[in-house]
């Protein structure tokens, strides 16, 4: 097989597609399946939207005969993964100005990446349709292969005494533990995670905010206004983001776009009960019945309420979502792209 080289202009431990390229490769190099890993050598001074279109410049200067299998929104993929979804969606959802350099920047390589790529990757259903919609690429040429992670088994004990030492909670194990985990806030909603737990009746909770932040003073000023400062805990960026996912019931994520969130199937992984919004990729694998129909749907009250009384309805949903893991390892995952990988390089 051809070398194979995946375009990604970041390197850090905490976005989603840089996560699953880490995953990815590593279980390429189980397969001892020669690879390389390119990315951005672009000074990070310069303009966000000189940046990528110089890293373009970078890549497919450089490009001759190999075959690329790209990331990120470049005009010279042989493969696209659309993990980071439609950009032109995104924008009509969070209200943006199309003028801004940047966001015209990337629909200008959006369209030429959608375009020239001999084959996309799509990894939800929803993103394959909107893919179509906007932009007329036809059906045939978009392969939907969901996200895949490592399955791991867990110690809640382990999990459980680390995390009550660092807080102090004497009642941690009679609460129903909630958990929010990503970065940037406002899209993958952290406002209405709040608001929705400021409407629950039964207060017998404790809920966890996983993530990086800017503005978190907003967040943390909304949950007194809310009255629920002692409820919840801002934790900041975590190395060790398995051990909330441990001890936690209910993962709820009502993010404004997703194309395929990882974290829903991490939380799954361990146990937990998933509510999140029509607008993530990821609904697709799940039951309706706790699936917000959009961020601000707070219908969603009334059933967490149910659960909170009834724990034996979220210890059966917990043992169904890991059921349903199962299915997405990183092992299928890889499998199913040399798959598509093998039928464009032959």
């Amino acid at each position: 097989m051809k070398k194979i080289k995946f375009i990604r202009a970041n390197k850090t431990k905490f976005g989603g597609a840089e996560v699953y390229l880490s995953r990815l490769s590593d279980e390429l190099n189980k397969l001892s399946i020669g690879h390389e890993l390119i990315y951005s050598t672009i000074p990070k001074f310069l303009p966000s939207w000189i940046r990528v279109i110089l890293f373009n410049r970078q890549v497919c200067s450089l490009k001759k005969n190999s075959f690329y299998f790209s990331l990120e929104r470049i005009s010279c993929p042989d493969i696209y993964r659309a993990g980071d979804g439609v950009h032109k969606v995104f924008l009509d959802i969070e209200k943006k100005s199309k003028l801004n350099p940047l966001h015209k920047t990337y629909l200008y390589f959006e369209k030429k990446c959608f375009n020239n790529a001999k084959k996309i990757i799509s990894n939800s259903k929803m993103v394959k349709k909107q893919i179509i919609d906007t932009y007329g690429i036809n059906e045939s040429k978009i392969e939907v292969i969901y996200n895949g992670i490592n399955l791991e088994k867990f110690d809640f004990e382990v999990a459980f005494e680390k995390i009550n030492k660092e807080f102090f909670f004497d009642k941690l194990k009679s609460e129903t533990i909630f958990t929010y985990v990503g970065s940037g806030f406002k899209r993958k909603g952290v406002e209405e995670f709040l608001h929705i737990l400021s409407k629950l009746k039964n207060r017998n909770f404790k809920a966890f905010v996983i993530g990086k932040e800017k503005k978190l003073s907003y967040y943390e000023d909304l949950a007194k206004l809310l009255r629920i400062e002692d409820k919840v805990i801002f934790t900041g960026a975590r190395n060790d983001v398995k051990d909330f996912y441990t001890i936690s019931d209910i993962f709820l994520f009502p993010t404004r776009y997703e194309p395929f969130s990882n974290v829903v199937l991490e939380a799954m992984n361990y146990e937990n009960v998933i509510i999140t919004t029509k607008q993530n990729g990821a609904h697709e694998i799940l039951t309706d019945k706790y699936i917000m129909q959009t961020p601000t749907d707070y219908s969603i009250v009334n059933k967490i309420d149910d659960l909170l009384e009834n724990p034996e309805k979220i210890s059966e949903i917990k043992a169904q979502n890991l059921e349903i893991v199962k299915n997405f390892s990183i092992e299928k995952n890889v499998e199913q792209t040399l798959k598509v990988i093998n039928e464009v390089i032959n």
